[in-house]
């Protein structure tokens, strides 16, 4: 049995605030680093007794510390207490950004790991062309990533994410998520009125419209709803008329358009419906509107565009002028880019989301013709994605502004 060999000597003990307790560096700089992310409003106006840069006014300073890519962030903050104030957190980062009116573009994408199906979100910098990650999604079942639909309000920096379905028991989800980057956070809003997976979604005037897709029971569904994401309050809006899961949906000209997409064995042509929100209604889709949506879709300069996945995953626009789709000028999508994609747009850009997460970036140019209308052309530049990123699969992908 080892013996201990106590000190007849007993230490002072101290209580809990007692001004001769010291700490250990170790926990000197924890206290250091939760002041800084917690500051005081006394901490704050100390620390603005010091320059964020030596020899720039603090406002010129400032624009230029708000403009350092999110990865750079953990190098940076080490520079002094200022700098770690601003950039210790990215919802103190991204406030400032805000009252500054910064409207930068950045691409979330909802991804999934191909061998564990564990979901996660990353997030382009469209600017620098660097990755970072945002929160876990606060959702405790093992989902399928398709199933979900997100959507997003860009010049809000908020995005939604909507159903889904329990991957082991195919069960849907009647959740409801909200991100909003500012606060760099998930809140749970009210659940859907009905369960669904698979469905449409889109955004039309603020609002949140989701329509068919499954049911518990595995059956398509033909109810519709609408989200006000201020009120937070679900309501139902009319039936669209036939049960259908949705294969891909857009928003143009104020109307949700939705389609059903070709099915094995094509011998039936595909069904789409288009609902118009002024006047609670839903119309079928014109023959060839929907018969040639072979792909994800896009909206850019108000044209619907589809990545397509037939015709060489060439670029392609709808003319609503003679209801047929038109091949746009320029290369087809890169090669590096290869299915599944998730695809989404901003301003004259495209972004195609590939396997391992590399993105085609497309711009779009506009030429005006002899017979009065439009027609496109588009060049491709493909961002390549870290090493660490290549078990990754793309399932949605959205553009903020922040």
């Amino acid at each position: 049995m080892q013996r201990v060999r106590l000190s007849s000597q007993q230490a002072p003990v101290h209580k809990l605030g007692d001004s001769q307790m010291t700490l250990s560096p170790k926990f000197r700089l924890a206290v250091i680093q939760s002041s800084l992310l917690n500051p005081s409003p006394e901490l704050e106006a100390s620390l603005r007794a010091e320059p964020f840069i030596p020899g720039l006014p603090d406002d010129v300073a400032l624009n230029c510390l708000l403009r350092l890519p999110v990865e750079s962030h953990a190098a940076c903050r080490a520079v002094c207490k200022r700098w770690h104030l601003l950039l210790g957190n990215k919802e103190r980062f991204f406030t400032r950004r805000k009252e500054l009116g910064f409207k930068d573009p950045w691409l979330f994408v909802f991804a999934f790991h191909k061998c564990t199906g564990k979901i996660q979100w990353q997030v382009l910098d469209l600017t620098h062309y660097c990755w970072h990650t945002i929160p876990a999604m606060p959702c405790k079942d093992k989902v399928c990533p398709h199933g979900f639909r997100c959507v997003s309000i860009p010049c809000e920096g908020t995005l939604f994410v909507c159903g889904g379905m329990v991957s082991d028991v195919d069960c849907p989800l009647d959740l409801v998520l909200k991100y909003e980057m500012q606060k760099n956070r998930w809140t749970v809003m009210n659940k859907m009125i009905t369960a669904r997976s698979f469905f449409a979604s889109g955004v039309i005037g603020g609002m949140i419209y989701v329509a068919g897709g499954s049911s518990a029971d595995l059956f398509e569904l033909d109810s519709a709803e609408v989200l006000d994401p201020v009120k937070g309050n679900w309501r139902t809006i009319a039936s669209m008329g036939t049960n259908m899961a949705s294969y891909d949906a857009a928003v143009l000209d104020g109307k949700l358009l939705v389609t059903e997409g070709w099915l094995w064995p094509f011998f039936v042509s595909p069904r789409g419906q288009v609902y118009d929100p002024s006047t609670d209604n839903w119309e079928s889709m014109a023959v060839g509107l929907r018969e040639g949506w072979t792909g994800s879709s896009v909206v850019v300069y108000e044209h619907l565009f589809v990545v397509s996945e037939l015709e060489r995953m060439k670029l392609k626009v709808y003319d609503p002028s003679t209801d047929s789709w038109e091949t746009i000028e320029g290369p087809p999508l890169p090669e590096q880019i290869c299915k599944p994609f998730a695809v989404n747009a901003c301003d004259c850009r495209v972004y195609v989301v590939g396997r391992n997460l590399h993105v085609a970036v497309g711009h779009i140019t506009r030429l005006s013709t002899s017979e009065k209308k439009w027609s496109f052309s588009v060049q491709w530049q493909v961002v390549d994605a870290p090493d660490n990123f290549s078990d990754l699969t793309p399932s949605s992908s959205q553009v903020l502004f922040a």
